[in-house]
């Protein structure tokens, strides 16, 4: 497992998600080490630098939260703050769920934890949102990443600003005869918490190992159903912390206190649910200073 590091004291740990790498935190990583913190950001499973399992049977949740479990052995560290955005937020909520003992705090970026539900997933989205709901199309290996892979700078250019705080509303469900990207157009410019250097990290490190391991992740929702029945309604018992944007596709026209309510009845110990306002999917990219402000805080919190 390849990982960026920064700073002494006690440890924060920043699960990326899907299509990222541990660059997703590069702002955490000085701001939270500056606050006094060891922060470490992996490359996940499937990403990077880090090994990439051919088989997706290797990316289930306990695959993930394992890996996060042995990184902070690893480090030689008995607890951590562990902290993940998109399905990195899926992780970390599950780390804190699975080994309370070893989590002092959980924090949830753009995905409010949710308890396992009733019906197996992919039924549910096929009932919901029909046979092309983006996360249906992940699910034929071959089909996205050929998409994706035909040109890796300008496939995360459009997927990147079309889910960025400002940009219109879009409906999650591939076009029949289409492709995943036809749901984000073209865009004129970079967000502005984009650069092209920027883009070109993530352009080079998905160019190099392609989005198999990404989308792994996703081929993996029933499996992953089925092996989390024994945590069926349980609820996180660590202090927690939640982060989105008013503008991020997940959360979009929700009420916000209806959320926080939802959230504070799984997560009972929950500090704060911190909505922030024109912000997309990309939280602590496109809201560096609030993100890391957030986080110190309530690591602070804990100590």
């Amino acid at each position: 497992m390849h990982v960026a590091e920064a700073g002494e004291g006690p440890l924060i740990v920043l699960v990326h998600g899907f299509p990222e790498l541990w660059y997703s935190w590069r702002h955490q990583l000085t701001g939270l080490a500056e606050a006094g913190y060891r922060v470490v950001a992996p490359d996940m499973r499937g990403y990077g630098l880090s090994e990439c399992p051919a088989e997706a049977d290797q990316y289930t949740i306990h695959h993930l939260v394992g890996d996060v479990v042995a990184l902070i052995g690893a480090l030689g560290a008995d607890r951590a703050v562990v902290a993940g955005h998109d399905w990195g937020a899926q992780v970390a909520w599950h780390t804190a769920l699975m080994r309370p003992d070893l989590v002092r705090g959980v924090a949830g970026l753009s995905i409010p934890y949710r308890p396992r539900a009733g019906l197996p997933p992919l039924p549910a989205m096929r009932r919901a949102m029909g046979e092309r709901f983006y996360m249906l199309y992940f699910q034929e290996p071959g089909a996205a990443e050929r998409e994706l892979e035909r040109d890796v700078p300008a496939a995360l250019r459009r997927l990147l600003a079309g889910t960025s705080g400002g940009a219109p509303p879009f409906d999650p469900v591939v076009p029949d005869g289409g492709g995943f990207l036809d749901l984000y157009p073209e865009p004129d410019r970079l967000p502005g918490w984009l650069t092209e250097p920027d883009l070109a990290v993530y352009a080079e490190a998905l160019g190099a190992t392609g989005f198999t391991g990404g989308l792994n992740w996703y081929r993996n929702l029933h499996r992953n159903w089925e092996l989390t029945a024994p945590l069926n309604k349980a609820a996180i018992q660590v202090p927690a912390l939640y982060l989105t944007g008013t503008d991020d596709f997940v959360v979009r026209g929700q009420d916000p206190d209806r959320l926080a309510d939802e959230l504070r009845r799984w997560a009972p110990r929950l500090h704060r649910s911190v909505l922030l306002p024109g912000c997309g999917h990309w939280t602590q990219q496109e809201r560096p200073a609030e993100v890391t402000a957030a986080l110190a805080e309530f690591a602070a919190s804990l100590d």
